[in-house]
């Protein structure tokens, strides 16, 4: 079930336009200009920009596995663990986070979250 950090390096390396900033005890993440997320290796855990709704379903449904990170306007971010997550869901759930930040033709170009190589985590 768990995901290790190759695992989502290797969705986030999947998706287009995406670059890096190094902060302090992390890194973000971007696609063109706009940031969708995080990760801290310390904790093994990222954090996705996700809609106020879905971050308030997941961590209902599993609080063990995500918690509120901040809300700003319609999104509501969420810290996910990797160590409760598999890698189909995670590559769901950063492939939402990229399309709410990412500009419409990005998205026209690639409607469909990627497909990694193996199908582990």
């Amino acid at each position: 079930m768990a995901v290790d950090s190759t695992v989502f390096l290797r969705i986030i390396d999947a998706l287009p336009e995406v670059t890096q900033t190094q902060g302090g005890d992390y890194t973000s993440y971007r696609v063109r200009g706009k940031r969708f997320g995080y990760y801290w290796p310390r904790t093994r855990t990222v954090g996705l920009k996700q809609l106020l709704h879905e971050q308030k379903a997941l961590v209902a449904e599993r609080p063990d596995v995500f918690e509120v990170q901040f809300t700003s306007g319609a999104f509501g971010w969420v810290v996910v663990y990797l160590a409760g997550i598999d890698a189909d869901e995670l590559t769901e759930l950063v492939y939402e986070a990229w399309r709410l930040s990412a500009p419409e033709d990005l998205i026209d170009a690639h409607p469909e979250p990627p497909t990694l190589a193996t199908g582990d985590g």
